[in-house]
Formats: C-alpha cells, structure tokens, sequence
C-alpha cells in the first residue's frame, strides 16, 4: 500500500479506513470478476472516482471492503494498493506418472515473498526453462539456478499448490526427455535407511546426472511439514558445481536402493551441504488428490 497525492496536491490513503490487508486476493469490482491487474486498472479508472465495492478473498473466507479511488492525473486514477498476478521460478519437476499423466514439482509450495503464506493458486501453467548461469552457494547465503523460460514451451497445468509442492498434469511430453522403460518404484519411508542415496538433478541443459548423497537422519512420524529427512552431499563434482544445495534443486528426486524414496526441500543456509527432502510417500498422497 502507498500514500498517494491527487491532482490537488493532496495526500490520500483510498485503504486506510477499510479491512483490506496484504495478501487479499481481489475477486471482484462492483461483481465484476477481476483477474487481472488489467482489469483492475480498468475498473479503477471506469468509476471516475465513485466508490468501488471490492470483494476480497482471505484465508478461504469472502469479505467486501468500499475504496474511493483517487485521481492522480486527470482521468487516471488509483486506490494506492500495490497488486500483482502472476508468480514464476526455476525449479525441478520430481516426477511423472504415466498413467495419469500428473507430476509433482518442488517438495515445497509457492509461497508469496511479501506474507510467506501458500499463494492460493487459480491456475497456472508448468513450463520448460533453460539454464543459463548457477550461483554457489556459500555459508549464509543460497545459491541458485538461474534459468529462462524465453522461447520454452509450456508442458501442463498446475493445479494444486501445497506445502509438499506443485501438482498438476502434463500434457505436452513433446519438450521432455522421458524414457518411460526406465520408472521407478516408490518406497515407503519405512523402507528408507539412514547412509547413501543418489540426487538426481539437471545442471546442464539437456543432460540429467546422479550425484551421491547421504541421508542423515529419518523423520519418520512426521507427516506435518516437508523436512522428512536430513540430507548431505557428499558428491564433489556437485559442490564444486554448486557449492551444496540452491535453490532450484528443490523437487530433485532422491533415489536408494533403485527406488524413488524423496525430494529435495530446503537447504540449511549456514550449512548449505546439507539439507533437507520430503518422504516420497507423502508427494504420491497428495498427487493422488488430483484425482478425488
């Protein structure tokens, strides 16, 4: 939100004596449905500065709130509410079911970098992304994948958004390099030992490797949030590369075994060999609510 000065040179908050928060998600104007930051502009400068009814989403629950826009320049007016509508980054796609044609991405949600809350998702698209650079990570500080998404093509649907990460379905393998003779079987966490593992991830474009890893230590009651396991890296090639875990490796799938057992989630900045991955488990439970 932000104070603004109308074309009288006087100072305006449109907001500050109405239940409007960061973080609302704006459903409507005057029950017209909004759902874009286009269409907001247009609605705002529609009124000609009359009340606007704005209809609000917060944490599952409708509200209205009355805003009278100010008018900035002649005939352009604003509320001085700071809007966006759309979130993108860089991560990994975990794994494709072939039958369903779902995946799952992330081993943890897209969270609003204003709030921290889960961004409650309408729609959104998965698409494929090129790599062009990667920052290390350092003590204090991680790193991450920096990649592109110009000239890539759009693959499927994301329809879910959680704390265990992203679900949706594919619906273009014609971007992807899957071999379908070479899936996996899922373990279960009971099944999960405490030494090395293999990560799983691409670094280079087009080129998919294994890298060693160890799992450290096994959450195995913990159903509540995506720290299932702890891990470390212990790959050279893959510190040098990366300097442990960045950003963008999250969702890399964790393999023991020849079984599919995990996902990388976070990192522990001030250690960043070492981190942590969700049980695989927990990602087919909620990929499977796709379905219901």
């Amino acid at each position: 939100m932000t104070e603004l000065e109308d074309i009288n040179n006087i100072k305006l908050r449109p907001y500050e004596e109405e239940d409007i928060k960061e973080g609302d998600t704006i459903i409507e104007v005057n029950n017209v449905e909004i759902s874009s930051i286009e269409d907001l502009q247009k609605a705002v400068n529609s009124s000609l500065g009359e009340e606007l009814e704005l209809t609000l989403l917060r944490d599952g629950e409708f509200l209205t709130s009355r805003l009278t826009p100010a008018e900035v320049e002649k005939n352009k007016f604003k509320l001085g509410l700071w809007v966006k509508d759309a979130a993108t980054g860089v991560g990994t796609m975990t794994f494709y079911e072939p039958k369903t044609k779902t995946f799952a991405a992330l081993g943890h949600g897209i969270v609003d970098s204003d709030t921290d809350k889960l961004i409650d998702i309408d729609s959104g698209e998965i698409v494929t992304s090129k790599i062009i650079s990667i920052q290390k990570s350092e003590v204090g500080e991680a790193g991450e994948i920096r990649g592109s998404i110009a000239g890539q093509g759009t693959i499927g649907e994301v329809i879910r958004n959680t704390e265990f990460g992203i679900f949706g379905r594919l619906n273009n393998l014609s971007k992807l390099n899957i071999d379908s003779s070479k899936t996996l079987p899922v373990a279960s966490r009971n099944e999960i030992e405490v030494g090395e593992a293999k990560l799983r991830c691409t670094l280079d474009d087009g080129i998919t490797k294994d890298y060693n890893i160890e799992i450290e230590k096994i959450f195995i009651n913990n159903n509540q949030n995506n720290k299932s396991m702890q891990i470390k890296i212990i790959d050279q090639e893959l510190t040098e590369k990366t300097g442990g875990i960045i950003r963008g490796l999250s969702g890399a799938p964790i393999i023991q075994n020849g079984k599919f057992i995990g996902a990388v989630t976070n990192v522990l900045v001030n250690d960043p060999e070492r981190g942590y991955a969700v049980f695989a488990d927990i990602m087919i439970k909620e990929l499977l609510k796709i379905e219901e």
